[in-house]
């Protein structure tokens, strides 16, 4: 899944695996051997920018990943795809894939959607990671709340301005500037009839209603939690981790330092460190 000069490239990406979610497909894929890990996205990303964790924990777990329904390789369909129906999707993901118990991996609106598997829909996990979740309101950057209540006026954008919207806005997750490979990764799905109404629709139906009625509950959390957190995070700062590892008392907090919101494709390496330790695997 690498192209010739060993950057990965979006077009050597593919999730072979397929779940019907009330006619609409989702798409998954499923790399190692081992013990259970399921791995979960957040917005504006897909399990692309999962790749280097997919493929380095695959070494010791088998990993599963998927494309959030609204995002990537699954359905872009009109419909819901707000984080009311994520956690509903990944319960039925792991009943299709019949998993008890499994590790769970959460990045920004994966992680709420854990923390909401685990909470409304009764799933347990052996042990729950968190990086840069989605969990505390408020949340959502001021160009993100815009576009909450002026989707029409993007969706409709020539292709080109919206392009530049999309890799501009992007960018500010990292805390460095990201390469044309990984950028194109990203901005890919996000094109053409299906996927430029389909990046607006999924920031139109974000609503901090959805972390709103399960953070109370967090203080119930018994599973070992570990929330990772990059230091220079401009979409949620720190400071959310550290009051989210206040809610949660069975959590580890710790912070990667030069990186940012998208620490998943800026520090791998130093994830993959933290979650082995924590999920008790020798790196």
């Amino acid at each position: 899944m690498a192209n010739r000069n060993g950057v990965d490239a979006y077009c050597d990406w593919q999730l072979p695996g397929t779940l019907d979610y009330q006619g609409r497909e989702v798409r998954y894929g499923r790399l190692g051997d081992g013990p259970p890990m399921v791995m979960v996205h957040g917005t504006p990303w897909s399990s692309f920018n999962l790749r280097h964790l997919i493929r380095s924990l695959s070494a010791k777990y088998t990993v599963y990943f998927y494309d959030l329904l609204g995002y990537g390789q699954s359905s872009m369909a009109e419909g819901d795809v707000s984080l009311g129906v994520q956690n509903e999707v990944l319960a039925r993901l792991l009943d299709h894939w019949g998993l008890d118990n499994p590790w769970v991996v959460g990045h920004d609106f994966g992680g709420a959607t854990v923390l909401r598997t685990h909470l409304l829909n009764g799933r347990s996990f052996r042990k729950i990671m968190l990086i840069d979740p989605v969990a505390v309101s408020p949340w959502g950057s001021p160009f993100f709340r815009h576009v909450n209540e002026h989707e029409a006026a993007f969706s409709g954008v020539p292709d080109v301005i919206h392009q530049a919207i999309v890799r501009t806005y992007v960018q500010t997750a990292a805390h460095r500037p990201l390469d044309d490979a990984t950028l194109d990764g990203i901005v890919r799905p996000w094109t053409g009839e299906q996927g430029q109404p389909a990046f607006y629709r999924q920031i139109a139906q974000a609503d901090s209603r959805y972390t709103d009625e399960v953070q109370t509950r967090y203080p119930t959390i018994t599973m070992p939690t570990l929330i990772l957190w990059g230091r220079e995070d401009r979409w949620i700062p720190l400071e959310r981790g550290e009051t989210l590892h206040g809610l949660i008392p069975s959590s580890e907090f710790h912070v990667v330092d030069d990186a940012g919101h998208l620490v998943i494709e800026e520090k791998p390496d130093q994830l993959v460190q933290h979650m082995m330790r924590f999920a008790g695997t020798n790196p």
